[in-house]
């Protein structure tokens, strides 16, 4: 059965389907998924004291089911959106390999589990920030901004943007300007990262209905608007070193990538006609994921290499 043919239905009341465990693993999102928990591990390693191993895992493990559960409601409140685009339509809710109820009744599950689950093992303010942050995802940017602002990826950023603090707030019962920046650097890079492949989709998206920035300013405006968002991403990007929460190597790999970033958010803005327009998109796209991840690969190892001598010592 496909979605068509549920959509007489209401969501979440569509009939038992027989799903696999990998259908179910993919309501997970898994990308989003780890890059949450990437950025929630970093946040937790920059607190200040030892964090203890078991706490640690346990309190990632929440974070992750958390991510996961956003994820699920995320797919079954869109399923009529990813229907229609080429890049979702093969997700298990549109296939109908997953019912919607199934999908609701899945996403509301885990995410009690994961907050609950991080209120025992860490702390309230942690587990609060979570119960936040898929509140955040699933409500005020899915059901609300992402079908109703062009500035639905800046706004909805800040959930995306939340695990190095909720990560901090479990190994430290508090939050702290480090981890805010964490948050500021993933704020700002959103738009940038998502307007790009925007650009190239922005087709997709308005036969879906969706108000993305090249649908309803032009792909013009959201060309200058990249470009702002990169200038004041290099400039985040190196305030962990600025700080004195990260080393020089650190400054010197911000400096360079965000030089790079911006260099590429330039060539998005001068370069506007047809697949040579697409394909500087696609580049700033693929380098954005590269520059985050670099990015907090390099403050991860600074910790860990800190805790490490520290150990040894």
């Amino acid at each position: 059965m496909t979605f068509v043919e549920q959509s007489g239905s209401l969501p979440g009341i569509a009939a038992i389907s027989a799903a696999s465990p990998r259908d179910y693993i993919a309501l997970l999102k898994p990308r989003v998924m780890s890059l949450v928990i990437f950025t929630a591990f970093t946040g937790l390693l920059l607190a200040p004291q030892h964090v203890n191993a078991v706490i640690g895992f346990a309190s990632l493990l929440a974070i992750a089911v958390g991510a996961g559960a956003a994820g699920a409601l995320n797919m079954w409140y869109d399923a009529d959106i990813d229907a229609v685009m080429r890049r979702t339509c093969r997700r298990p809710i549109p296939t109908g390999k997953v019912a919607g109820g199934e999908a609701l009744a899945f996403g509301l599950t885990l995410a009690i589990f994961a907050v609950l689950t991080l209120g025992l093992v860490a702390n309230l303010l942690a587990a609060a920030l979570l119960a936040f942050t898929i509140f955040f995802y699933v409500v005020i940017y899915t059901m609300w901004l992402k079908r109703s602002t062009p500035q639905n990826i800046v706004i909805g950023g800040a959930a995306g943007a939340l695990p190095p603090i909720v990560g901090y707030a479990a190994a430290t019962g508090e939050v702290s300007l480090a981890a805010l920046v964490l948050f500021a650097i993933i704020f700002v890079w959103t738009p940038p990262h998502f307007w790009a492949l925007a650009l190239v989709r922005s087709d997709e998206y308005g036969r879906a209905g969706v108000p993305m920035m090249p649908n309803v300013k032009g792909a013009d405006r959201t060309r200058l608007e990249i470009l702002i968002y990169s200038l004041v991403l290099a400039l985040l990007g190196g305030l962990p070193f600025v700080l004195g929460f990260a080393s020089l190597v650190y400054g010197c790999l911000s400096a360079v990538l965000g030089t790079i970033f911006i260099g590429l958010a330039l060539r998005v803005y001068r370069v506007r006609d047809g697949d040579s327009a697409n394909k500087c998109a696609m580049r700033l796209f693929g380098f954005s994921i590269l520059y985050l991840f670099l990015l907090f690969a390099e403050l991860l190892s600074e910790r860990v290499l800190a805790l490490a001598t520290g150990f040894l010592r």
